[in-house]
């Protein structure tokens, strides 16, 4: 994923409620969120290319998602897919030590009422603590445009009314406006690439916001799980009830 906001303990008939996006080169396969024919306890999409994945949750109720971190200035590390350290987080905790053979990146895991947050910048690894939190290609919560939309809308989201809930929390991940430049990170990549994404969904030629998910666990344990994709330039919706 490129862009996760989370309420974690926050709503009272949800205890956790995802959104997500995940941005990608248009040409690298990858199948859509289904239960995985060798792990029938997985959900998740799955990358055709080295067989992880970007974000999952089990029948056993653990969770797991990744976004890169994003800086040019540091060192290459050239290894293995970071999509194989979600696909371990949803079978088994993830110790810090361990992640630092992968390029930058950001991890949030852990069983649904016992999420952590792991990052290999600095390095750090810690409790998730209550709250909206917002994660981009910088550490958590750090203040990017687009991080401070998602949760803010998030935030306004889960304070009205919540008979649609799951279409406002969409229609918070379609959003294309691009930040001022005055605002923009700088991770360097040169100012139109970093306008260019500096959107909640981007659309870029050969780049963009491949698919947006939006999971809710309810107080019982309850998953609501849907997916939205965009194969080719149409909208695919798939739902999965989980518990």
């Amino acid at each position: 994923m490129c862009l996760i906001a989370l309420a974690y303990r926050q709503h009272p008939r949800y205890p956790l409620v995802v959104m997500a996006n995940r941005d990608e080169f248009l040409d690298r396969a990858a199948e859509p969120a289904h239960f995985w024919a060798d792990a029938p306890h997985v959900l998740a999409g799955r990358d055709l290319l080295a067989g992880g994945t970007w974000m999952g949750i089990t029948r056993q109720g653990r969770f797991a998602a990744l976004t890169n971190h994003r800086d040019l200035r540091r060192p290459v590390v050239e290894g293995p897919s970071r999509g194989k350290l979600v696909r371990e987080a949803l079978e088994q905790d993830i110790a810090a030590g361990t992640t630092a053979i992968y390029a930058g990146l950001n991890l949030i895991h852990g069983t649904v009422d016992d999420l952590r947050y792991l990052n290999n910048i600095t390095p750090h690894h810690q409790p998730l603590e209550p709250g909206i939190h917002g994660l981009s290609n910088a550490l958590l919560n750090t203040p990017w445009p687009k991080v401070q939309r998602a949760t803010q809308g998030m935030e306004e989201v889960l304070s009205g009314r919540q008979d649609h809930l799951i279409d406002a929390l969409f229609e918070l991940l379609t959003d294309e406006a691009t930040a001022a430049d005055e605002h923009l990170p700088d991770t360097g990549l040169s100012l139109p690439q970093e306008r260019a994404l500096s959107s909640i969904f981007i659309r870029t030629p050969g780049y963009g916001t491949r698919c947006s998910t939006v999971v809710l666990v309810d107080v019982n344990g309850r998953v609501h799980f849907q997916e939205r994709s965009w194969p080719d330039g149409h909208r695919v919706v798939q739902e999965f009830n989980v518990g």
